[in-house]
């Protein structure tokens, strides 16, 4: 049975590039998913990928035999909850994956270092390495805290919508953990333009008095990612933020080269 040139150019782009043809177009349609919000209808996919809906009904049904994807009452499809453990499994490597980086920025700043990552309207600490210092900050990894209140949260909020955050915000609340803390949708719109104009994030004793955390996020980072620096108010003065922002966004950006390496490594 004769192919067409389509097809035939498809096949030879996968063969060229090591891959098989319909695990790069089913990964393909989760990504679709998911920058749509995780629920799509069939001529949605159709549109954006450019594949006839023959072929995306075909890798659907697979999707949805595997519990990838599951089709809801009004025919549409949305991400399946096998997903959430290889999400929560990428979660703990790319910590693994980011602490020579932290290991790095403490040697390099003397403070506290940490990874988070937005999940949902929470942030997880995925990653820390603590500083050598007698007097240092301790997070614990697996926490969750609300965005509002932390330099990470900053960071990993700073170019999203404002529609957005403030549906955020007002899905978690602002809750005061201290008497600094931003409990205002217009103060912390305001910081997250202040983020966006220095390029750094500060938790100035928000979370908690007598603590400064500095942070930035992983630019390009498979799932939004930020690395901070959190120590004592005395030692990370402005002066010292001055020294330790480029070392913080060096690292950042270290990280990320790293991690689309490892992304477009050898299988």
């Amino acid at each position: 049975m004769p192919t067409s040139s389509a097809s035939t150019t498809d096949a030879a782009k996968a063969a060229n590039s090591g891959g098989v043809q319909s695990l790069e177009r089913a990964f393909d349609l989760l990504e679709r998913m998911a920058d749509a919000g995780g629920e799509v209808g069939l001529s949605e996919l159709s549109a954006s990928s450019g594949l006839p809906l023959p072929t995306i009904h075909r890798l659907m049904r697979t999707l949805v035999a595997c519990g990838y994807v599951r089709q809801q009452s009004n025919r549409r499809y949305a991400l399946g909850p096998r997903l959430i453990r290889l999400g929560e499994s990428a979660s703990r490597l790319l910590g693994t994956w980011a602490r020579p980086y932290l290991a790095r920025l403490v040697e390099e700043t003397g403070e506290t270092a940490n990874m988070a990552l937005l999940d949902g309207d929470e942030i997880v600490y995925v990653a820390q390495v603590p500083s050598k210092h007698s007097m240092r900050m301790f997070t614990e990894v697996g926490r969750r805290v609300l965005p509002h209140s932390t330099g990470v949260g900053k960071a990993l909020l700073a170019n999203t919508p404002p529609d957005e955050v403030r549906a955020l915000l007002a899905r978690t609340g602002m809750p005061a953990a201290t008497e600094k803390t931003i409990t205002t949708p217009e103060g912390f719109l305001d910081a997250l333009e202040l983020v966006r104009a220095s390029g750094y994030a500060v938790d100035d004793n928000e979370q908690e008095i007598g603590v400064r955390c500095l942070a930035v996020s992983v630019p390009n980072s498979p799932t939004a990612a930020a690395v901070s620096i959190s120590g004592p108010a005395g030692r990370v003065t402005e002066a010292a933020t001055e020294r330790i922002v480029p070392i913080l966004q060096e690292v950042a950006q270290d990280l990320s080269t790293a991690l689309a390496n490892t992304a477009g490594g050898n299988a």
